[in-house]
């Protein structure tokens, strides 16, 4: 990530929305965004691999869901926040993966500027390309800031996303799936 080209251009927004980034209150803001930036968008210096490469034997034959886990991201239309939570199912094939290993990997595609469809699409795929389950489902649900604070400017309104992969495309296992998340 180069700091030196987000704080210039830091600078140029607050000069282009009319204010004075000498101000004292402004003073630092170029700084501050860059650290910012090094943090929400971390994503890209991560790989989904790192996490779900580490597995372990299973005789788990049933679906596997990690639920609520909540999330940040930024819109790569907008670059506004949308948030939510993950929720991920996937059946193993003799191998499991620790649990806080979906959270790190849902963390992995968050932590960079794109869309929700996407991100859903990128957490399904990477665990079924790096686990190698038998099936996956993952749905996103998320409030978007540009839906909330701009444009047509609907706060409370929700986003869902759902990928299926492998045998979770099956109308049984997806209705296992959404029962589980009532619990």
């Amino acid at each position: 990530m180069d700091k030196e080209k987000i704080k210039q251009a830091v600078s140029l927004f607050l000069e282009g929305i009319g204010e004075d980034k000498d101000r004292e209150g402004l003073r630092e803001t170029p700084e501050r965004i860059a650290k910012m930036c090094e943090e929400i968008f971390e994503g890209y210096g991560s790989d989904a691999s790192e996490h779900l490469s580490r597995t372990f034997s299973s005789e788990q034959k049933g679906l596997v869901v990690e639920k609520d886990i909540t999330f940040f991201s930024m819109c790569e239309h907008h670059l506004l926040p949308f948030y939510g939570k993950v929720h991920i199912g996937y059946v193993p094939d003799e191998r499991v993966v620790g649990i806080s290993k979906l959270a790190r990997t849902v963390e992995t595609f968050a932590r960079r500027a794109q869309i929700q469809e996407q991100l859903t699409d990128q957490i399904a795929d990477a665990i079924m390309d790096i686990l190698q389950p038998k099936g996956v489902i993952v749905m996103v649900e998320a409030e978007h800031m540009c839906m909330t604070m701009r444009g047509v400017k609907k706060p409370g309104s929700r986003t869902v996303t759902v990928s299926t992969r492998g045998c979770m495309e099956e109308q049984d296992q997806k209705q296992e799936f959404f029962q589980l998340l009532k619990l």
